[in-house]
């Protein structure tokens, strides 16, 4: 393994990894905030109790999350230096907010956890929604940060010394560049739909068995009121960001669209196995004029392809159009899902109690996470081989340090082990909520 596959991939397994307490962090507090907003209005002791508990369970995913943060932020100085150098004075700014949204959102957390009888109601709950929103802007910040590694802005190209640094740096240009906004919401939709859809599934696993629970009938029902509307408005979010790289990352709507050469009314591929050697994709589902229609709003609109590239600049087409395929194949079972819960609950006035959704719900609870993971694959892997779109590549950023496999071998250990060990306190966090006799019996 070279060094710079190495770092590449030690960056990888820190971002899987970190990315899922990042999405937990962002959406995890909505659904507490939730909780005690109904307690609150209602009295109802279940709704306290549920509170409490997604109180703690936030703690537990904001604790790993805060060290996995941490992590990624000394592998971009330590792994990528050169980059860091150049860039660093550009996205500086978002960077440092997303410092201050972290501190804030863990002052207020302390005082959600343990200022129930410190503090007013309103005060409380006060607490509890600044560390929603300081988990989103904490989120939007960084994602800002990667957005302008695809769209760099905010600093005057035409000065730009030879392996310098930038020239003439406008941080709020930079921090608002052309994909930021679009990314930002991509993402912010994609984390409340996966967590909300994995918290029900959980629930909608217990109610199988104890369909009379008020506890987990009460879980279940917030947490799809929490992911249904993101499920059905994240592909609205996903045109928005396609029509942007379509427009400024032309070589990677080609890469994740398997597009080999440029043409008008371009069709749109479902499916199938691209052949980098032969420039076709095999056993695709093509739907004609799709891809010109989608991207452009026209379906006779010309699309680039990677005839227009060197194949020394083309992304991995291979790994960017199957993680593509994924996230769009896990987002519209989710989106199906979001409608059929949402009718039946509007039919019946109350969350869904169909067994059939329950077992789907249950099945389906992993997919927002992987529709998360296969995105941010997406992302990175269509951006190669550049850190800095057009700018900067990867292979000049890294770090002239040998031997990086033994730092990433032992990274990929720690996250192996600290992962295993939040797995079993979540699972010993949700067991504790079962009916006495189930937990006897195993349940």
């Amino acid at each position: 393994m070279t060094d710079l596959l190495a770092a590449r991939s030690q960056m990888t397994v820190s971002l899987a990894f970190h990315i899922l307490f990042a999405v937990a962090g962002m959406a995890m507090p909505v659904l507490m905030v939730m909780a005690e907003v109904r307690w609150r209005r209602s009295g109802d002791a279940v709704y306290l109790d549920l509170t409490r508990r997604w109180a703690r369970g936030t703690a537990i995913l904001f604790a790993v999350g805060a060290v996995s943060g941490t992590v990624l932020s000394f592998e971009l100085g330590l792994l990528w230096p050169r980059f860091m150098a150049q860039a660093g004075a550009v996205i500086g700014m978002p960077l440092s907010l997303e410092g201050f949204a972290f501190f804030t959102e863990a002052i207020f957390l302390g005082i959600y956890l343990y200022g129930w009888k410190v503090v007013p109601p309103w005060a409380h709950l006060a607490a509890g929604g600044v560390v929603a929103l300081s988990g989103l802007l904490s989120a939007a910040f960084v994602v800002s940060a990667n957005a302008w590694m695809n769209t760099p802005a905010g600093f005057d190209r035409a000065a730009l010394p030879a392996g310098g640094r930038p020239l003439r740096v406008e941080p709020l240009q930079a921090m608002l560049n052309p994909a930021s906004v679009p990314q930002a919401l991509h993402m912010a939709l994609a984390a409340y739909a996966a967590v909300g859809f994995a918290v029900a599934g959980i629930h909608a696993g217990i109610l199988l068995r104890h369909p009379g629970d008020r506890f987990h009938r009460a879980a279940f029902g917030l947490a799809l009121l929490l992911g249904a509307p993101a499920a059905l408005a994240e592909p609205l979010s996903g045109d928005w960001l396609a029509r942007m790289v379509a427009r400024r990352q032309p070589v990677k709507l080609a890469a994740l669209e398997a597009q080999w050469k440029t043409e008008a009314g371009a069709p749109l591929r479902i499916g199938g196995l691209p052949d980098p050697a032969a420039r076709t994709t095999r056993w695709a589902l093509e739907i004609p004029y799709g891809l010109s229609l989608l991207a452009y709003h026209d379906p006779h609109a010309a699309v680039r392809g990677l005839d227009q590239v060197a194949p020394a600049d083309w992304p991995n087409v291979v790994v960017v159009h199957l993680a593509f395929q994924v996230m769009v194949a896990a987002g519209a079972v989710l989106a199906l899902l979001a409608a059929a819960a949402g009718l039946m609950a509007w039919r019946r006035r109350g969350p869904p109690t169909a067994r059939w959704l329950l077992r789907a719900l249950l099945l389906a609870s992993p997919l927002g996470a992987i529709g998360i993971e296969s995105g941010w694959l997406v992302t990175e892997a269509g951006r190669q081989p550049w850190i800095i779109q057009g700018i900067m590549r990867t292979a000049d950023a890294v770090t002239p340090m040998p031997g990086l496999v033994v730092p990433f071998a032992a990274i990929s250990c720690v996250y192996l082990v600290l992962g295993t060990v939040v797995l079993d306190l979540l699972r010993r966090h949700v067991r504790s909520t079962l009916p006495r006799g189930a937990v006897d019996a195993g349940a």
